[in-house]
């Protein structure tokens, strides 16, 4: 009898202990998750979605979490695969939209509206020019540079080196400098 107390009292005190660490993993991390659920699906909504599903997977495995040395980079790891697979299943039921992913900006007061909207076309052709980059040199560029993740940080979330993070980030901006180039001309 005393045998089961003191192994029950062990459970309630390690699930408790388990219950702390992920409360502290959502009240340090959940920043970093919403951001790089937002890098990839670039859209609030989604991105506070992905951030919610990712938590809860978090919940489910905690008990793994006490191992966890880097748990920074294994819910950046986790973050980059749920978003990643959300983006994909998105794509495909919106597929044949012609509608989906359009945004609107709002005119802000005091602004021209050629100004706005030439902004809006800068973002729109850029974001292009970025999507239409190879998928290992787009993720590397969008967290390392976009995002500003730490290239260690990203390395653990692709599964590469850091020195191939920094090279595909290199190529990826060179593949965009070029395109831009071709698209608006050298600067004089």
């Amino acid at each position: 009898m005393i045998a089961e107390s003191a192994m029950a009292g062990g459970a309630i005190a390690l699930a408790q202990q388990d219950d702390d660490l992920l409360e502290t993993a959502v009240r340090e991390h959940a920043r970093l998750v919403y951001r790089i659920a937002y890098s990839v699906l670039r859209n609030p909504a989604d991105a506070e979605d992905a951030t919610q599903e990712i938590f809860l997977r978090v919940l489910r495995y905690r008990e793994k979490m006490a191992g966890i040395h880097n748990q920074k980079a294994w819910l950046a790891r986790i973050a980059w695969r749920v978003a990643v697979q959300r983006r994909k299943t998105m794509a495909k039921a919106a597929a044949g939209t012609e509608e989906a992913g359009k945004t609107t900006t709002l005119i802000a007061p005091g602004h021209e509206a050629d100004r706005v909207l030439l902004e809006q076309e800068r973002s729109a052709v850029l974001e292009r020019l970025i999507s239409a980059l190879p998928a290992e040199l787009r993720d590397a560029l969008v967290l390392s540079t976009l995002e500003e993740i730490a290239p260690r940080e990203v390395a653990a979330m692709l599964g590469i080196t850091e020195a191939a993070v920094r090279s595909r980030s290199f190529r990826a901006r060179e593949i965009l400098r070029e395109r831009l180039v071709a698209l608006i001309g050298p600067r004089n």
